[in-house]
């Protein structure tokens, strides 16, 4: 029988391998990963690279579609509130319309009507984030300032084009309506009709009253068909916001089949390690002394 004269130094280089077997266990189960290193498997490190930008551009996509989605909900909210403060105008004029109403009653109603015409134009100026979402593209600045020289009021100082967002790849969402194209469409100009009745509320003529309260039925009527774009497009987003969720969990999951660590198996290797490399040390222990005698000798 041969015994390997050099057996201190196959004891060390256990002692190496148990050590490292130790810190790759332990590194799996700290990280939850198996591959912390292009080394530990190239091929599976290369293809998670390529899944850890496609979950970058998820959650970018995502964060796009949360942020879109407040501003077309602040959009319909403010629409919502111009229509209401169109019905308020409608009924008024209804009253103003009715036979028997004195002058102060009718100078009444008209100042009712210009502090509803004050909460439209606050309306149209409605910002979200510092964005002015009724400006067009020129979302820096208010929209609408109010113009005594103008027929209607105001003036508009944005522009007639819009915003997209791409909320997926290849795939770019609408994101606003200018406001020219809202509040003084040709179908129905807000704002024109409100000076318009207004105005006639003031003069007390039920002929101009009745022209006005015509038109301002048609401009509401338009506000509310415009402001079907912005639920529509809040119900694209909901969807697609889905789809992102679930390809964000489906690339989770590819992540975790490329490099992700059997935990059980990763703790029963650091458990087994140490075992090993106690025993080496051991053993070690008990041979450094008769090597360093025989030296001695």
């Amino acid at each position: 029988m041969r015994v390997n004269p050099n057996y201190a130094n196959d004891i060390l280089n256990s002692i190496w391998q148990t050590q490292q077997q130790e810190q790759t266990a332990t590194e799996e189960l700290s990280t939850g990963k198996r591959v912390n290193m292009p080394s530990d498997d190239p091929t599976a490190a290369a293809e998670d690279v390529e899944n850890q930008a496609q979950q970058s551009q998820v959650d970018q996509y995502l964060s796009n579609t949360t942020d879109v989605e407040g501003q077309l909900q602040a959009a319909d909210s403010s629409l919502g509130s111009v229509v209401t403060a169109l019905t308020q105008a409608v009924s008024l004029g209804t009253e103003a319309a009715s036979a028997g109403l004195s002058s102060s009653d009718l100078q009444s109603i008209a100042q009712q009507l210009q502090g509803i015409q004050s909460q439209v134009l606050q309306f149209a100026n409605t910002s979200y984030q510092g964005t002015y979402i009724f400006a067009g593209t020129a979302t820096g600045s208010a929209p609408y300032s109010l113009d005594s020289a103008k027929t209607d009021g105001v003036q508009y100082n944005g522009n007639t084009e819009v915003n997209s967002v791409e909320i997926a790849e290849g795939r770019s969402i609408q994101v606003n309506l200018p406001g020219s194209q809202i509040f003084q469409n040709s179908n129905g100009d807000v704002f024109g009709t409100l000076q318009q009745l207004t105005t006639a509320v003031q003069s007390g003529d039920s002929t101009n009253i009745g022209t006005a309260m015509t038109q301002l039925n048609g401009a509401l009527t338009t506000l509310s068909e415009q402001r079907v774009f912005y639920g529509n497009a809040v119900s694209q987003l909901t969807a697609n916001q889905t789809s992102l969720q679930q390809e964000q969990v489906d690339l989770q999951s590819q992540e975790t089949n490329l490099v992700g660590a059997d935990m059980a198996t990763a703790a029963t290797d650091l458990s087994q390690a140490q075992t090993t490399n106690q025993a080496a040390l051991a053993a070690l222990a008990k041979i450094m002394p008769v090597n360093l005698l025989d030296y001695l000798q």
